[in-house]
């Protein structure tokens, strides 16, 4: 069969011509939104802010042992102990396998209630840190448009709470523990509604996990990619490289419009095919990014659980250690590593030291390299094939401005990077300050982060090189191409619109 070529090129511009009507106008609400999204993205709390907004640890409030709670706790195992602080009162925050979490007041060892408005205020009171600024009940939500996230699932429903401050932030506390768990200033909200909120589409949201939605995005950004491609097709086939057209153009559009549809397609074409494409990435179809080989094994990895293996240290003692180091502590967590229990210590910059029980408790800055390798073994089946300490940020281990999506994940400095010779070809990345895997990924999820990460926000750790958050020349050039973006996208909507009443002008 002969490959009519004819009725392709005429498929293409058909397909450009009428996907593209509803397409633009899409491409234009992306295009503003993602500008909006370089200075400030979706509200979210991040583990320094949070830290940033406890008082400090007093050993001398401390009249509860760590035991007492956690047989207190119920039947189900306990896997995560931390002391904090709630509206100002010093707290055991425990969560049981299950997933439930449950506060008893240090003090008095009691199990404290699910918080409610009167416990809301106080916490926002608290948060604020002045006197002078009032926190006021507003609702309990499930979930609004401010908090999508999954990671708010186990402290839901979330009570809301308006500050007067200067920039009337709006608190969302937890009615399991009743910590502030998310703030969204006045602006942040504002701006997300042509921000975050208008480019994910969450208006169409309903719920943290949302496959409606999720197909819905799919569906269009499969949509605009087609629409992108079929039109830097046409406009190639169109441009005439060699000659000109009897205007002497070598565009044949006589229409401003058309013409600057035409020329910023050609120029901007590129940037706006990999962004519409990547945008689809994002969304994992068909899980093409999901993990190949099997999740690494943090419960072997850890060797024990918090609610079972505990450093044999008075919780006060422990304060009293760091104090003297120099140290502040704002919270203070029960870990386990390779079966060696310890406390993980943060100040109010989130800071981290490691607490250990010897002849005495005694502070280390960080885990050793020999100490590390030893749980990693556990995490994987498969053999350590390289282990390396990196002082610098490599192409997936980096950190990002606050407003960038994974802003407010931990990227300290220096880690532990682990390849496993597995058949997914796995990495781990290991923070010595507090013995967490930082990161894992795998060939398939290495893959993601280029062909999602890299095409949509141009994240290499060289390009963000600017005081360890960003460069300023990456921003400047991504809203030059945004704004080509937006001029191709609204010359398209102009194209729409005078084609669509040409249409309607002749049915009539």
């Amino acid at each position: 069969m002969r490959f009519a070529w004819p009725s392709f090129k005429r498929a293409v511009y058909l397909v450009h011509r009428w996907m593209g009507i509803a397409a633009c106008l899409l491409m234009v609400l992306w295009f503003i939104s993602g500008v909006v999204m370089l200075f400030l993205g979706y509200p979210k709390l991040t583990p320094w802010e949070r830290v940033a907004h406890l008082p400090q640890l007093d050993a001398a409030r401390l009249r509860t042992p760590v035991a007492g709670v956690v047989a207190r706790a119920g039947t189900a195992p306990v896997t995560e102990i931390v002391l904090t602080s709630v509206a100002g009162r010093q707290v055991y925050r425990l969560r049981d396998s299950g997933g439930h979490l449950l506060v008893f007041d240090a003090d008095t060892g009691l199990r404290l209630p699910r918080a409610g408005p009167a416990q809301a205020e106080a916490a926002g009171h608290t948060w604020a840190g002045s006197a002078g600024v009032a926190a006021r009940y507003l609702d309990t939500v499930t979930e609004d448009r401010w908090s999508h996230s999954g990671a708010l699932n186990p402290h839901r429903p979330l009570l809301r709470v308006q500050l007067n401050d200067d920039a009337q932030t709006l608190l969302y506390v937890s009615s399991a523990t009743g910590e502030v768990v998310l703030d969204a200033p006045l602006a942040q909200r504002a701006w997300n509604y042509v921000g975050a909120w208008l480019h994910w589409l969450y208006f169409l949201r309903d719920r943290p996990v949302d496959a409606t939605w999720s197909w819905i995005v799919i569906v269009l950004s499969a949509a605009g990619t087609v629409v992108a491609l079929t039109g830097t097709l046409a406009g190639i086939w169109r441009w005439r490289f060699r000659g000109r057209y009897k205007s002497g153009s070598r565009t044949p559009y006589r229409d401003f419009y058309l013409r600057w549809h035409h020329i910023t397609g050609l120029v901007f074409a590129a940037i706006t095919c990999t962004w519409i494409f990547s945008g689809l990435m994002s969304m994992n179809p068909l899980g093409v990014f999901a993990a190949q080989g099997p999740r690494p094994d943090l419960a072997a990895y850890r060797g024990g659980l918090p609610g079972a293996v505990r450093p044999a240290i008075e919780t006060a003692d422990a304060l009293r250690t760091l104090q003297a180091a120099g140290f502040v502590a704002r919270e203070l967590a029960w870990q386990v590593l390779d079966g060696h229990p310890y406390l993980l210590a943060r100040d109010g910059a989130d800071r981290t030291r490691l607490v250990f029980d010897g002849t005495g408790p005694y502070i280390q800055a960080q885990w050793s390299q020999g100490d590390l390798r030893a749980a990693a073994l556990h995490l994987n089946a498969a053999p350590v094939a390289d282990m390396q300490l990196l002082v610098r940020y490599d192409d997936y281990y980096y950190g990002r401005a606050p407003e960038a999506m994974n802003g407010g994940l931990e990227r300290r400095l220096p880690v532990w990077r682990l390849k496993y010779a597995d058949r997914a070809d796995t990495w781990v990345y290991l923070d010595p300050h507090t013995g967490a895997v930082a990161l894992s990924v795998d060939r398939a999820q290495r893959r993601g982060r280029w062909l999602f990460n890299f095409l949509h926000s141009w994240d290499l750790p060289v390009m963000l090189r600017d005081g360890g958050v960003q460069a300023w020349w990456r921003l400047i050039l991504l809203i030059v191409l945004s704004v080509g973006g937006l001029v191709l996208s609204l010359t398209g909507v102009v194209i729409g619109i005078v084609r669509l009443r040409r249409k309607v002008r002749f049915q009539g």
